[in-house]
């Protein structure tokens, strides 16, 4: 097998040469690809974000855990627990109707972070789009995160009507920060 050098007439390509010149050229001149310092670009988190966000909603707000301590998961129909087994499960006093209160919320702020989530996928991913400064979006993502976080909690934990306005307010926030990026996105389209 001959290598590039046997043919005199050819250029001679070397795919890894041109792929690094490619990228530092590409990197040299956009400003989102050069490495943050002291005075140049705060670096974009959105991906990261998202990531966490996911986890938010998919993993640690979901009921299994709960679910599964107190004897109530069935894999075959893991949305049917609560109601085909809850009440047959505090009469007969495997769990206490304080726990089964706690697993519903729970199974409830699992819901509803799955529902947030696209909102706040799409407001981020076009604030990106739009080239709303990073920093602005990793305040949006912060903010976010943080109201979710706080929902989350406040769901599962809080059994009074009076503390459950703390979960509404969390609610509004980070649906705020969610038509924030939108807006802004909106501004620079």
């Amino acid at each position: 097998m001959k290598g590039p050098d046997s043919f005199p007439n050819r250029p001679s390509i070397c795919i890894h040469h041109h792929i690094a010149n490619h990228h530092d050229v590409l990197h040299s001149h956009n400003p989102r690809f050069r490495a943050a310092s002291a005075d140049g670009p705060i670096p974009n988190h959105a991906a990261a974000y998202i990531l966490v966000n996911w986890a938010l909603a998919y993993q640690v707000f979901s009921s299994r855990i709960t679910k599964r301590i107190h004897g109530l998961d069935h894999n075959a129909a893991p949305r049917e627990d609560v109601t085909k087994y809850g009440e047959a499960a505090v009469q007969s006093g495997k769990i206490s109707r304080r726990a089964l209160g706690m697993i519903k919320r729970n199974e409830a702020a699992h819901a509803n972070s799955l529902e947030a989530f696209p909102l706040f996928v799409a407001g981020v991913l076009l604030a990106v789009h739009a080239g709303v400064p990073s920093e602005t979006i990793n305040g949006i993502g912060a903010w976010f995160t943080l109201s979710r976080i706080a929902f989350g909690v406040a769901y599962i934990l809080i059994e009074s009507e009076a503390g459950s306005f703390v979960r509404s307010a969390a609610w509004w926030s980070g649906n705020a920060s969610c038509f924030t990026a939108l807006v802004l996105a909106a501004k620079r389209l």
